[in-house]
């Protein structure tokens, strides 16, 4: 059976605070939300310790290459958080759900966090993906796993996305992607898979 994987950026703050924003595959499962972040992970670490996350839904794709290429630094807003707890959302965000931790099944590498939907709200409307946004979030998949995949692979596949990113990128899309290019440029081949 075909896993469906949704991808999405969740928004965490620490209890003192400080803001994590991080791409994260989700799932949906009974009206809740199923993160399995792999460890060691802030977003794992934010969640159990203040048992809210956000959610936010947006098709600005640089923010999901910003992230794998170490921009962490996104604009954000503050939105009530459970039970206190400091909560943020993405100024870019079409639409944000707060979330609340209902259960940990914790695990070494990858624990599962069950978490339901609290408050969602709707900021403007989703006007669906372009292939070059769509692309983008691919080569941000493909960079997080630079140091699981062989070269080949990363690059076969970069040049198959390469072509989308050509026939349907705007100016955000054509940054993203060539923050992308350059953190493949600068792995060295050993750290992709090569011996």
């Amino acid at each position: 059976m075909n896993d469906r994987i949704f991808e999405t950026v969740v928004t965490t703050c620490s209890p003192e605070g400080a803001v994590h924003v991080a791409p994260m595959g989700v799932r949906y499962a009974a009206g809740e939300v199923v993160l399995k972040p792999f460890r060691p992970s802030r977003t794992l670490d934010n969640v159990t310790r203040t048992r809210t996350a956000v959610l936010n839904l947006l098709t600005d794709v640089r923010v999901f290459a910003g992230c794998v290429t170490g921009r962490h630094d996104w604009p954000t807003l503050p939105v009530a958080g459970v039970d206190g707890a400091a909560a943020v959302r993405l100024e870019c965000a079409h639409a944000h759900v707060l979330l609340r931790l209902l259960a940990l099944a914790d695990d070494a590498q990858r624990p599962t966090l069950r978490l339901a939907r609290v408050h969602e709200v709707q900021h403007s409307a989703f006007p669906g993906f372009n292939r070059a946004q769509a692309a983008v979030i691919e080569g941000a998949v493909l960079v997080s796993r630079l140091h699981l995949l062989p070269r080949e692979k990363i690059e076969g596949e970069m040049a198959c996305l390469q072509i989308a990113v050509d026939k349907t990128a705007g100016a955000p899309e054509r940054e993203a992607w060539g923050w992308l290019q350059e953190a493949v440029a600068r792995q060295p081949a050993a750290a992709l898979g090569e011996a």
